[in-house]
C-alpha cells in the first residue's frame, strides 16, 4: 500500500536523517538528493491529504469510492517514478 510505502517508519526515520545529514553535503552534488528526497516526502504526504480528503468527501455520493484507490494508485506511480530516478542519478554521481 502506498501510505505503508510512503509514511511509515522507516520513510519517516529517512525524512529524518535527509534533514540531519543535509548540512554534511551542502556545496556537493549530493545536497540535491538530500532535497529531492525530503521534497518527495512532503510532495506524497500533501498529495495523500489531499486525495484522501477530497475522497472522503465525495465517498457521500459514492463517487470517492472510485477516486481513493485511482488517486493513491497514481501517487504511488509518481512517487516511484522520483524514486527511481534519484537512484538512477545517484548511481552515475549526478545532481538533480
Amino acid at each position: 500500500m502506498v501510505g505503508t510505502f510512503l509514511f511509515g517508519w522507516p520513510s519517516i526515520i529517512a525524512v529524518i536523517l535527509n534533514y540531519v545529514y543535509r548540512g554534511d553535503a551542502e556545496g556537493t552534488w549530493l545536497e540535491s538528493h538530500f532535497s529531492w528526497q525530503i521534497r518527495t516526502f512532503w510532495w506524497a504526504l500533501l498529495w495523500s491529504a489531499l486525495v484522501g480528503g477530497v475522497s472522503l468527501v465525495l465517498m457521500l455520493v459514492l463517487v470517492g469510492f472510485v477516486t481513493w484507490p485511482v488517486g493513491f494508485f497514481l501517487l504511488g506511480i509518481w512517487a516511484s517514478v522520483r524514486i527511481v530516478r534519484g537512484w538512477l542519478r545517484l548511481q552515475r554521481g549526478v545532481a538533480m
